[in-house]
């Protein structure tokens, strides 16, 4: 079977929800403020998010949640760590007397499940000023501007992958094979094409009633996930993921009580109840029976957000992931080729060596080459950026109007109130 999750104003109708009072109590005092992900969205889950300024009124903006943003951060942790399990860890060749690299392989195999649902449910979320604005303003800051940064990106991996051919990843090693990628079989930077598909989709069913939209998302993802459907590549992901997107598109105010209740309790409940799950599928092999994926997904999700909920309540801990989130985008399109050229690099001395530094290399090769590869992310964006090289990360202004446009107006303009479940099926 294929591998699983490798890591803008017309109203959308809603499914209602009983409108219930959250009794005070039910709160901690430093659990998630009032309005878990604010009115005013920032841009999409792999852009940097600039502060919304204030209205025009003169009404200060409400103060951002961090939960969604540690979420996005904890994600992007996640899939840089799968990355770095599966096209680095289990290539070398280990001669060590305990299993250590089928644990970390267990390990990743067990987080599956929560890195792109969640990510796309916390993107959809976000996407819901997005959606309703005009044709052309999503066109301008979504969906051209997504696409851009696949064929920038796209461009720079398929140089550097050339350099390192035996690197365990799709690239593009011919013509026919930049054509392939380039519209339909995309690469590992599937991500940003899924979110202008997905927002396309948004936009073309927006007027449509909540079940007509998702119901086909579902079964989508049903088909996708029990490989009953063609998908070379990571073209399955975007087949499976899109009920994510517009689950947390049109279940945001649910997803925010959700933020508002969870405790400590939920969390671990939910956590035995997710592992339990996912033990099932691993230990008897459900992978390819029909709905049992997406319906892991979903628990992986609500358990996703009690955890981030959580999170929040670790002071130092939080800011950092909550940092994190919001940089997602250089860490997402430059750690593959950098962990390519780590791999060529350090497989064939770690081969090598002896049991005993062999041992020391297999408990903290993951645990080192996440955050370097990280951390070296985020340094060449700084300085991509200050050498004028934001073309790599944003999508250039060609017209006036587009330069006299804020980061506001172009990322992620303020939105429309969100009514609780309930007001009339509307958002």
């Amino acid at each position: 079977m294929s591998e699983r999750y490798q890591a803008d104003t017309v109203p959308i109708p809603v499914v209602s929800a009983p409108a219930a009072p959250v009794p005070a109590a039910s709160v901690p005092a430093a659990s998630v403020p009032e309005a878990s992900v604010p009115a005013a969205p920032t841009p999409a889950a792999l852009v940097p998010e600039t502060p919304t300024p204030a209205a025009a009124s003169g009404a200060p903006a409400k103060p951002r949640s961090e939960w969604a943003d540690i979420a996005k951060g904890v994600c992007i942790l996640l899939v840089v760590l799968w990355h770095v399990i599966m096209k680095l860890y289990l290539t070398i060749d280990w001669h060590l007397p305990v299993p250590l690299p089928g644990l970390w392989g267990a390990f990743g195999d067990l987080l599956l499940p929560l890195r792109m649902p969640v990510f796309f449910t916390i993107s959809g979320m976000f996407a819901v000023a997005a959606v309703q604005r005009t044709w052309s303003a999503t066109a301008k800051s979504r969906i051209a501007r997504f696409y851009y940064l696949y064929l920038v990106w796209f461009t720079v991996h398929t140089l550097v992958l050339s350099l390192v051919p035996d690197f365990d990843t799709l690239a593009a090693h011919n013509a026919l094979e930049v054509v392939e990628e380039l519209t339909i079989t995309p690469t590992n930077l599937w991500y940003l094409v899924a979110l202008a598909v997905y927002f396309v989709v948004a936009k073309l069913t927006r007027k449509l009633p909540t079940w007509v939209v998702l119901v086909p998302a579902l079964l989508l993802s049903v088909i996708a996930s029990a490989d009953l459907l063609a998908a070379p590549g990571n073209r399955g992901q975007l087949y499976q993921n899109l009920f994510f997107f517009l689950l947390g598109l049109r279940f945001r105010p649910l997803l925010e009580r959700w933020a508002r209740v969870a405790t400590m309790r939920h969390l671990l409940v939910g956590g035995v109840v997710y592992l339990g799950c996912i033990g099932a599928v691993q230990v008897l092999g459900l992978q390819d029976l029909y709905g049992v994926w997406p319906a892991v997904c979903v628990v992986a999700v609500v358990v996703g957000v009690a955890g981030a909920v959580q999170l929040e309540r670790w002071r130092k801990g939080a800011a950092l992931l909550a940092t994190l989130g919001r940089q997602t985008l250089p860490i997402y399109v430059m750690h593959m080729p950098l962990l390519a050229l780590l791999t060529a690099v350090v497989v064939g001395p770690f081969s090598q060596v002896g049991t005993g530094p062999q041992l020391v290399i297999a408990v903290l090769l993951p645990i080192v080459a996440v955050p370097l590869l990280v951390s070296v992310c985020l340094t060449l964006s700084s300085w991509l950026r200050a050498a004028g090289a934001t073309w790599l990360f944003e999508l250039p202004k060609l017209s006036r109007a587009d330069r006299r446009e804020s980061p506001a107006t172009t990322a992620g303009s303020p939105a429309p109130s969100v009514p609780e479940p309930g007001a009339g099926g509307r958002y």
